[in-house]
């Protein structure tokens, strides 16, 4: 996650498109995949061992809470001895996962499609994972998790990237992103923002709604005049923004301490603010928003590509994902889950299964050269443009 949430979750080995694609990200949906179809037909003997990479939260011991374990019960019940190295975002993530030390990887849809692109992970046969019929089909076969009708992982938790604000000292109510960009300056020096790239696609959706003119249909897939209005209206925003954020702990303390009051968050920012006493609100604003899907990942280097098909459907069990979705913040990605979360509203929060605020989200996915939204008179800017640009913005 970087968590971590917009709309929407054969193969051809094509030495040319690897190479260009390599370290920016492929196509998702369509185009051709560097890596070869599934092999794998059966789930055999654990081969004894099982090296994770992924976001903090997601793979739990109960080293950090005695009370938090889903990491044992898993080695109980496959042999496969787990270690984990977490990451603190997606760039990291990739970095990480490029060394082929890691087994398996929990990757956002800013990191999925570039590391299918450096055949850094391997097509996955989703017929083995007897949890995969359960999951939303709002999270299966999209941009960020297939390519050419090739599943590459299991989805997981997914969330938007809402609005929140401080209610005593931002009034009336925003309804809008226009509270951190055109109306910023009402609130000048304690505005946020992510702190990273994929952050440009924010500013992206803000002007699908409010320049029509400039022809977006997709905030993942931005030509070069599109990326440019989006820089501009970042590097307006950045003469308002009192710090940028990608530790969503360190951004509600912000928020409690009163140094920031508007910007964006996720969910549990919100839960974490409200039960420390903080005042604050969120809401999914009327241009809809942002948001990430991640998906379980094998890489193609593992040599224990049984324990990873093991962790992939257990972790999208119901139980655990229920565990997975509370402890972390998050909506579960089974259905089955809601059924087993202690919170009995937990689902009811973070949307869970609800299709129509699903599709107010544009899930992260990386930016690549080959639009996203269709076009084929024109390039799309890629991750690393906006990889430039974003040092640009910030200065």
């Amino acid at each position: 996650m970087a968590p971590r949430t917009k709309a929407s979750l054969v193969v051809g080995v094509v030495a040319a498109a690897a190479l260009a694609l390599a370290g920016c990200g492929t196509s998702g949906g369509s185009g051709s995949s560097p890596s070869a179809q599934p092999t794998k037909t059966e789930i055999g003997t654990g081969e004894g061992q099982l090296s994770i990479l992924g976001w903090p939260g997601y793979v739990e011991d109960g080293s950090n809470d005695p009370a938090v374990d889903w990491v044992h019960p898993f080695e109980q019940e496959t042999q496969c001895k787990v270690s984990f190295k977490p990451f603190g975002t997606s760039d990291e993530a990739v970095t990480l996962m490029r060394t082929g030390q890691y087994d398996v990887i929990s990757a956002s849809g800013d990191a999925s499609l570039r590391l299918i692109a450096g055949q850094d992970v391997q097509p996955v046969n989703m017929s083995l994972l007897k949890n995969y019929p359960d999951i939303y089909p709002f999270l299966k076969d999209k941009a960020w998790n297939t390519v050419n009708g090739v599943n590459y992982g299991m989805p997981h938790g997914w969330g938007a990237n809402l609005l929140m604000y401080s209610t005593d000292k931002v009034t009336p109510a925003p309804t809008s992103w226009s509270a951190v960009f055109d109306d910023a300056a009402k609130n000048t020096g304690k505005v946020t923002a992510y702190d990273s790239p994929i952050y440009i696609a924010d500013a992206a959706v803000y002007l699908m709604a409010h320049k029509p003119e400039l022809g977006i249909k997709n905030p993942y897939a931005l030509d070069k005049d599109q990326l440019a209005a989006a820089v501009d209206l970042l590097k307006q925003q950045r003469t308002h923004i009192g710090e940028y954020w990608s530790d969503v702990v360190k951004e509600v303390q912000a928020f409690t301490s009163g140094s920031t009051v508007v910007g964006t968050t996720w969910q549990v920012g919100e839960n974490i603010a409200v039960a420390g006493g903080a005042k604050v609100a969120t809401l999914l604003p009327s241009e809809g928003a942002t948001g990430w899907s991640d998906t379980w990942m094998i890489g193609s280097k593992t040599k224990n590509p049984n324990c990873a098909y093991k962790w992939l459907d257990y972790i999208a069990s119901p139980k655990v994902n229920a565990q997975v979705a509370e402890y972390f913040g998050e909506s579960p990605a089974n259905a089955k889950a809601c059924e087993q979360t202690k919170d009995p509203k937990h689902c009811e929060t973070y949307h869970s299964g609800d299709a129509a605020y699903a599709e107010k989200i544009w899930y992260w996915t990386t930016p690549v050269a080959e639009c996203l939204d269709g076009r084929k008179d024109v390039k799309c800017t890629d991750y690393s443009e906006w990889t430039k640009s974003w040092t640009e913005i910030k200065g």
